[in-house]
């Protein structure tokens, strides 16, 4: 049987704030939560190399310049509200104070 303190444990872990009143319930659902994810480990998967595979791959596009090097550029630069070169130019957020 799951503790109260077990059960606050949890709750910090997952950052989750538990009343008192709420504590005592999650308490007694505890054991039953863990028992019913439990059933996974009574589960039979084929590991076998027959068992069909996904598709699986990573799709890659080819290491090549699709266009020349600043060809949009300046055409992108220009519709900066602000700028400084070819930098877009912001409104500091963040301070060091």
């Amino acid at each position: 049987m799951a503790t109260k303190e077990e059960v606050k444990k949890l709750a910090a872990l997952a950052r989750i704030s538990v009343d008192e009143a709420e504590l005592e319930a999650f308490t007694r659902e505890f054991d039953a939560i863990v028992a019913y994810v439990g059933q996974l480990e009574s589960l039979e998967i084929a590991l076998d190399g027959r068992a069909e595979k996904p598709a699986l791959y990573n799709v890659l596009r080819d290491d090549e310049r699709p266009h020349e090097a600043r060809a949009y550029t300046e055409k992108i630069a220009e519709q900066f509200p602000a700028r400084k070169g070819d930098a877009l130019s912001v409104k500091q957020i963040i301070s060091h104070d």
